[in-house]
């Protein structure tokens, strides 16, 4: 297990309650599972549709169960944004 940080972003951070918050989770989808809990709907409704970083780089496609996290690491939650 490694211990970090995750942010959000705009819709991320209102359906969150706050701009971010610490993880401890060996991967990207152990982190997001554990923030889900005891949130509502709307906070899985975002995270699913949202895009993630890890240290900055991007998660993109990959499955967030064979995306571990690093000690010390920061995820980023982004949602899609609007506009053009």
């Amino acid at each position: 297990m490694a211990k970090g940080t995750i942010r959000y972003w705009a819709a991320a951070k209102a359906a969150a309650g706050l701009a971010e918050e610490p993880y401890d989770a060996g991967t990207l989808a152990e982190a997001l599972a554990a923030a889900s809990a005891g949130r509502d709907g709307e906070f899985a409704r975002v995270v699913a549709r949202s895009s993630f970083l890890v240290n900055g780089d991007p998660v993109g496609t990959r499955e967030p169960a064979a995306v571990e996290l690093p000690e010390g690491g920061t995820v980023e939650v982004l949602p899609p944004f609007a506009g053009g």
